[in-house]
């Protein structure tokens, strides 16, 4: 299924019916008064997260959701049917946008949370409601109610407690393919994650996290190169960020500290709020490290990176799970410190660009 976590559509609610004016004619009953009911309500056009939904592929054709409008009052006291309602489901974490004003108006973040889009207009009232002692035969109805009519912007951000930030070909797939149960595209060739892939990871009994993997980010990403900042959106959502950093790559001109301080700077381009999260680094390819010197490397990385104090350093090898466990349980626990933890505004101010961490 393709991914698509961007689309626009628009939601017409339908109009509520005409009131109805109407007598009531018997034989025998000469002044039978009014009886000429109320029209339906409209219908109107609601969206409900759905966890069972990881795209926005279903509103990328179909754009145009209009509700029917409600039926007309009739003789008799008849009251005219409402509509039916439109239900739109959408996945868990998608913000809805007026793409008019911009505004946000409203965020699904939990499952089976509906929101109404487009509300239907109310019917009208027939002419019995306007019978008095006065005015016995009131030739009197109101007209219903117009729908709500509005152009909106979806856009999905998943919901995950970690977020793999880095190059491409950091070995960020082969990590979440190491710890959870998503089976992303693994190529020894850049940018083979064209999509985000979210993995659960259990670390023992009712003790789990989920992990999200986006394509990697590059050095002039702000300003369209590779993939962009398009879907650094995905990780605004995250906890704790894991910047994964290539300790032996491909090209031997390489440097992973220009590198990864390249990153920064993109993330902070992008997102101030972002860019402030807990980032922890993860040097992953050491089992490819020359054994003699490979102690050696790693040290020299972890000077030249000049991480802020208390910044965590892993070292792993995705490929072989050399060092994952440490990281996986440092992860919950950081986790489950997060979810006892109360929620405190943060005032965002950053460390000079030459810092990493």
């Amino acid at each position: 299924m393709k991914f698509v976590d961007e689309a626009r559509i628009e939601a017409i609610a339908g109009n509520g019916g005409n009131g109805a004016i109407s007598f009531r004619r018997e034989k025998y009953i000469p002044f039978g008064g009014p009886d000429g009911g109320d029209g339906g309500r409209g219908g109107s056009v609601f969206a409900l997260a759905d966890c069972n939904i990881n795209t926005l592929i279903d509103f990328r054709y179909a754009r145009k959701f209009a509700a029917r409008n409600g039926e007309n009052g009739r003789g008799s006291d008849q009251y005219g049917a409402a509509a039916e309602d439109i239900v739109l489901r959408m996945p868990v974490g998608t913000q809805i946008k007026d793409s008019d004003s911009g505004d946000l108006l409203f965020d699904l973040t939990v499952h089976g949370e509906q929101v109404c889009l487009a509300k239907g207009g109310d019917g009208g009232m027939g002419n019995l409601h306007f019978k008095t002692s006065t005015n016995r035969a009131p030739r009197k109805a109101t007209k219903g109610w117009p729908g709500e009519a509005r152009n909106l912007s979806l856009e999905l951000k998943v919901l995950a407690d970690v977020g793999l930030l880095g190059l491409p070909n950091a070995g960020k797939s082969t990590l979440i393919a190491s710890v959870s149960n998503a089976r992303p595209k693994i190529a020894d060739y850049p940018f083979t994650t064209l999509h985000p892939n979210l993995g659960v990871v259990r670390v023992g009994p009712e003790r789990s996290f989920v992990i999200a993997d986006i394509p990697g980010l590059i050095e002039g990403a702000a300003d369209g190169a590779g993939l962009g900042h398009q879907f650094l959106r995905h990780l605004q959502r995250t906890r704790l960020l894991l910047h994964v950093i290539d300790v032996a790559p491909f090209d031997p001109e390489a440097d992973p500290v220009r590198d990864a301080k390249a990153i920064i700077k993109e993330l902070k381009r992008y997102d101030a709020a972002l860019a402030a999260k807990d980032r922890w680094v993860v040097l992953n390819k050491t089992d490819m490290l020359d054994p003699e010197t490979g102690r050696k490397q790693l040290d020299d990385l972890r000077k030249r990176l000049r991480l802020a104090r208390g910044t965590p350093l892993f070292e792993i090898s995705a490929l072989t799970g050399d060092g994952l466990k440490p990281l996986l349980f440092a992860i919950m626990d950081f986790i489950a410190a997060k979810n006892e933890r109360p929620v405190e505004v943060v005032d965002v101010r950053f460390r000079p660009d030459e810092t990493l961490g």
